[in-house]
């Protein structure tokens, strides 16, 4: 039975990048995730002084976008760039595209006051089940054309990606653990090329998952400080299912011919709401125990000592995909306005204190979006409109087990209503919804449930839908997790 336990990291993900050298670092310790898949993201300048600010040296993006990159100018952060998954096959069918890639993301910024780049990753989890083998033929090709170009920037490169390894079922120990059937040819051979070339695997580890999708999941292994059962595997003991998910992927480059490929944890992290394990209280335990691991350079059973790791993520993300879950949009470490949510040390040290939040950020005027009770007369088209306002705004919040779960139903109402309301930047016909809705200067939030107001967005460069206004022409039927 308690062999078992370890079955559930099967969603686990991974990441492989490309990495080249310039210098600077000792290559191990913390960095974050910077996400940008938000309505209203803050300028990418008061993300990097936030950075600075907490003595963050490291950042992975998930793409090059020279208007994020270029903040990092200047500063003592080392940067990973990424090439998103839909530019893979333009940089696999041609050299000479992937040559261009690099001239444009890369040694643009490689001069004296630039950014400090040390990575550079092809795709995001290209090989994931779900994506359907969609990149299967494009990531081994798009890798080579990189490193080629590279290498002529004078660069050293190696770029990869995948969800690639298991155990199987019937005996789920890391030794017993191998690159993904369907695609472990392929895989052998990128991290070979991996190894020849003296680039890193990274992989993305989330024992949130193995809990969020294994209700039989024994909590505390999801955790650091040994108070669950333990797994034994050839006399080899683990007492956390990050130890055992890392230790099977050591096993499967061991079976690959490369035990000796260098791993960094490119993603890990703890949401804080959209699930009823999702909340600031475990996370603050997940990250107050990897943090102290990290800084006692523990490793893991198979590979002891320094781990590079990069925290996923920094901010939370509002228009994130919520088909994984609704704890998708809530895995930053500082809130969508750039507060930090708890209190952590990332030295490592196990002392409390606030990170430094965002400076100088801009709202909204103080009102808020609610249900008028005096529509009662039309309390009938409320469903439809509730679903529209979720359809384009975020309300995981109020899913079972989150943050405010607890509201009545008119409050229910009231917050998907403000959400579209602040997504839409305030507009007064954002709050209509055919005269069930009001605008007012009292603070709408109840009990432990924020009814956030929005910043004020960054400008121009905001994702498509931010700062316009979408007129109620129709209404769309969706399923939220929105009950009235």
């Amino acid at each position: 039975m308690a062999r078992a336990l370890i079955a559930a990291w099967a969603a686990t993900y991974i990441a492989l990048v490309s990495s080249f050298s310039v210098g600077g670092g000792s290559g191990v310790g913390i960095g974050v995730n910077w996400g940008t898949m938000m309505s209203h993201p803050m300028h990418p300048a008061t993300v990097a002084a936030m950075l600075h600010s907490n003595g963050i040296a490291k950042v992975k993006l998930f793409d090059a976008d020279p208007w994020t990159v270029a903040a990092l100018a200047g500063s003592a952060v080392e940067a990973m760039l990424a090439i998103p998954n839909d530019q893979l096959a333009r940089v696999a069918a041609s050299y000479d595209h992937a040559r261009q890639w690099v001239k444009h993301n890369v040694s643009n910024h490689d001069h004296d006051g630039g950014v400090r780049i040390k990575y550079v990753a092809v795709g995001n989890e290209p090989l994931l089940k779900s994506y359907n083998g969609s990149f299967t033929t494009t990531i081994f090709p798009a890798l080579k054309n990189i490193q080629r170009a590279l290498d002529e920037a004078i660069r050293y490169s190696v770029p990869l990606n995948a969800d690639v390894y298991n155990s199987p079922a019937d005996d789920p120990v890391p030794s017993s653990g191998n690159f993904r059937s369907d695609i472990r040819p392929l895989m052998v051979d990128i991290v070979r090329f991996l190894n020849s070339s003296g680039a890193p695997f990274t992989v993305n580890i989330y024992p949130f998952l193995s809990l969020y999708q294994n209700p039989n999941f024994p909590v505390e292994f999801a955790f650091f400080d040994g108070g669950g059962k333990p797994v034994y595997d050839n006399g080899v003991e683990y007492t956390n299912v990050f130890d055992a998910n890392f230790d099977t992927l050591v096993w499967s480059l061991q079976k690959a011919g490369v035990p000796d490929l260098k791993v960094i944890v490119g993603e890990v992290g703890w949401p804080t709401d959209g699930d009823k394990n999702a909340n600031v209280k475990l996370a603050k335990k997940f990250f107050d125990g990897l943090l102290k691991k990290i800084a006692r350079k523990e490793g893991t059973p198979l590979r002891p000592g320094d781990m590079e790791v990069y925290i996923f993520a920094l901010i939370d993300e509002n228009q994130k995909s919520v088909q994984p879950g609704n704890f998708e949009r809530h895995w930053g470490i500082f809130t969508y306005d750039g507060k930090p949510k708890f209190p952590m040390d990332l030295t490592g040290e196990g002392r409390d204190k606030i990170l430094v939040g965002a400076a100088r950020v801009k709202y909204l005027p103080s009102q808020w979006c609610v249900l008028n009770e005096d529509a009662s007369n039309r309390y009938k088209n409320v469903p439809a409109s509730v679903n529209y306002a979720c359809s384009n705004a975020d309300c995981t919040p109020l899913g079972y087990g989150s943050s405010c779960n607890g509201l009545s139903k008119k409050g229910n109402i009231s917050y998907a209503f403000n959400m579209y309301f602040q997504m839409m930047d305030q507009d007064v016909r954002a709050c209509d919804f055919g005269g069930l809705a009001k605008i007012t200067t009292e603070n709408a939030s109840q009990g432990g449930c924020l009814f956030p107001i929005q910043i004020l967005s960054a400008g121009e460069r905001t994702a498509s839908g931010a700062g316009s206004f979408r007129i109620l022409l129709a209404v769309v039927m969706v399923s939220v997790v929105v009950f009235v």
